[in-house]
């Protein structure tokens, strides 16, 4: 009996000592991350968003021979101004006058020929009224008329496209203008349609330029464009786009554009002039940007990790994007602007979740696209 009592003794002891012994419930911690934050901007207009291209005439014309030969004779250079119809570059016009020769020998020989067979309809029809001639002979005098008749036509039609042959050998000017380019030497043996020379022509100038697909519809919304030119710094131009490539380039993958220029001046706006295009307040008169580095992409929505000042933690805020612009993109709905977005570490964070605020930086301060 004393033996069972004492087993239950050290039983209860033992329990005493392992209950002093095991850990108490660990506090809970919470983990608190470390995160760098922006202050969403919100700024007049969208700084303007600005593109580098070259002046261009409205028309240019790529000037070839209509036949093949040997260039004789060059009578222009780059930088010419040349009139509607002035020479510029001359074949040499032996073979095609030969041909006009041949074609002329050929409708004089088809004459002839018409001429004989009148005088034999005419021999035969004076015949059958004696009754020394049969019908069928006048009819067949009159089928052989009518056959050198349409032999003269077609001997005449090339005379006629010899001798055009032979104008085309002198390569004029289409239209007013300045030879911006030529492709071809005196002496050099060129073929009929191969591009010679390029006249820019008199008159409107533009500016050609080239646009990234992310910029495409904000050029297209643009209200106003600007041009400017390096050489005159302190002049401008207001701009149209007047014309778009429908797809992209296939090395550079950016859409060329014609922006017109209104009430250019020739003196001042000389073709391959580096020029400037603005497009100013693209996105209306206040826009906000954050950097692109804080959007995260939810399901079908986009978001943005917004601090609340007082506790410190983060909040999940639905936003609409607009354009980007460099490393920032415009936020269209959802931000208006003055609050503090994580902008770095944004995948690693649960809503709700307490953060510590790195360093905090005004995206208003640190301007848009350039």
């Amino acid at each position: 009996m004393n033996g069972n009592y004492r087993a239950a003794a050290l039983t209860i002891i033992a329990a005493h000592l392992l209950a002093a012994c095991t850990p108490g419930p660990a506090s809970k911690h919470e983990d608190i991350r470390p995160v760098r934050t922006v202050v969403a901007g919100h700024t007049p207009g969208s700084v303007g968003a600005t593109y580098s291209g070259e002046i261009r005439a409205r028309y240019e014309s790529q000037l070839g021979f209509r036949t093949a030969g040997k260039i004789v004779a060059r009578m222009v250079e780059v930088g010419s101004h040349v009139k509607r119809g002035q020479p510029l570059f001359q074949l040499d016009p032996t073979q095609e006058t030969l041909q006009v020769a041949a074609a002329g020998a050929e409708a004089d020989a088809a004459r002839s020929r018409v001429a004989q067979a009148r005088v034999d309809v005419q021999r035969t029809e004076q015949l059958l009224a004696q009754n020394f001639a049969s019908q069928a002979e006048l009819d067949q005098q009159r089928l052989a008329l009518n056959q050198a008749e349409a032999q003269l036509r077609s001997a005449q039609a090339r005379q006629q496209l010899n001798a055009n042959l032979r104008g085309f050998t002198t390569l004029v000017a289409d239209r007013d203008g300045v030879v911006s380019a030529i492709n071809a030497e005196a002496g050099q043996v060129v073929a009929a349609g191969q591009s010679i020379a390029t006249v820019a022509a008199d008159g409107e100038r533009e500016v050609s330029i080239s646009i990234p697909e992310s910029r495409v519809d904000e050029l297209r919304k643009a209200p106003t464009l600007m041009i400017t030119v390096w050489a005159h710094p302190g002049k401008s131009w207001t701009g149209k786009l007047r014309e778009l490539a429908p797809d992209a380039d296939s090395v550079t993958r950016t859409y060329s554009a014609r922006i017109s220029i209104q009430d250019a001046d020739p003196d001042l706006l000389r073709l391959g002039m580096t020029a400037s295009v603005v497009a100013p307040d693209v996105d209306g008169s206040g826009v906000v940007r954050v950097p692109l580095t804080a959007i995260v992409d939810h399901e079908h929505s986009r978001q943005v990790w917004v601090v609340d000042p007082k506790t410190s933690r983060v909040i999940a805020r639905e936003v609409k994007l607009g354009a980007a612009q460099n490393d920032n993109v415009i936020v269209v709905g959802g931000l208006a602007g003055g609050e503090t977005v994580v902008s770095a570490g944004v995948h690693m964070l649960q809503a709700g979740q307490q953060v510590k605020v790195a360093e905090a930086v005004s995206v208003a301060k640190a301007g848009g696209a350039k």
